[in-house]
């Protein structure tokens, strides 16, 4: 998808499956499990959708999946699925090599947004991913990544954090930015601690928004459907008005970091609910 300067294209890097009461926190079963069908365990099936933008000189890419350093009962727990190399094999299809890419960014380093921005080498050393991106991670969200508590702990991995920050590539931000000519940073509060969106807005083209896990499927459009894993919910319910009314007001297109279905859509208000209104074609790496 063209917007002005900038391609557009979402690359999967496979799919997972999450607890389906966890993903929808006190919403009935009987409800969710219409457009989310669980499996045997419960779970239910989620992407892994990253954003890759390309223009001014700059190749951003927002979000990484999960990656391959995943142990073996992990990946079986979470029902982890991976083409190949995933992420990076998407993106070498769209004729980018890891070094090509001159930004990463995080909107939150738990395991299945950051996982992907580190990997073994040959000696099975975990090294940096991307060698030549700045790492682009708020201030806030990294504190917590480095000292999570109790219930975040199994999110946030050293791995994924330690490695990037050794080899100096992160890059702390506090607050809302423009990180390129109409990329903004957008701090999305609620789901954990320092978490960041993306909006890409250029004259005479619709913004394109990725919310990562403030709205992760179009299910949670709806603003009481938020996660068990929100650790403020009141306040990701607040911030979905917030963005979400926008949304609507500027035509936002709105893309979904884990929907299975929909990698992304516009975004309508009957006067009680935020529904997916109009499908978006985005040329997606699935």
């Amino acid at each position: 998808m063209r917007a002005g300067p900038y391609e557009l294209t979402p690359v999967n890097d496979g799919r997972f499956a999450l607890d389906g009461g966890a993903m929808f926190g006190t919403v009935p079963r009987v409800l969710w499990e219409k457009t989310n069908p669980p499996d045997a365990k419960n779970r239910i099936d989620m992407a892994l959708r990253t954003l890759l933008i390309r223009g001014e000189g700059r190749t951003i890419l927002v979000d990484t999946g999960i990656g391959a350093k995943f142990p073996d009962k992990q990946a079986e727990m979470f029902n982890v699925r991976r083409r190949g190399e995933g992420l990076l094999d998407g993106l070498l299809a769209l004729g980018v090599r890891p070094a090509d890419v001159t930004d990463v960014v995080i909107s939150h380093l738990h395991f299945d947004h950051a996982g992907g921005a580190t990997r073994r080498d040959a000696t099975g050393t975990v090294v940096p991913t991307f060698p030549s991106a700045a790492i682009h991670v708020q201030r806030a969200n990294l504190e917590t990544a480095c000292c999570p508590n109790e219930r975040e702990r199994a999110s946030y991995l050293a791995e994924n954090v330690e490695p990037l920050a050794a080899a100096g590539h992160l890059v702390r931000h506090e607050g809302e930015l423009e990180l390129a000519p109409g990329v903004r940073l957008v701090p999305a509060e609620g789901h954990t601690r320092g978490m960041q969106a993306v909006l890409v807005s250029v004259p005479g083209c619709s913004p394109v928004f990725y919310p990562a896990d403030l709205i992760p499927t179009s299910s949670h459009l709806k603003i009481p459907w938020v996660m068990g894993y929100d650790l403020w919910p009141l306040t990701v319910m607040e911030e979905k008005k917030r963005l979400l009314a926008r949304a609507v007001a500027e035509d936002w297109i709105v893309v979904f970091e884990h929907d299975p279905k929909l990698p992304a859509c516009r975004v309508g208000f009957d006067g009680k609910n935020y529904t997916a209104r109009e499908p978006v074609e985005m040329g997606s790496i699935e």
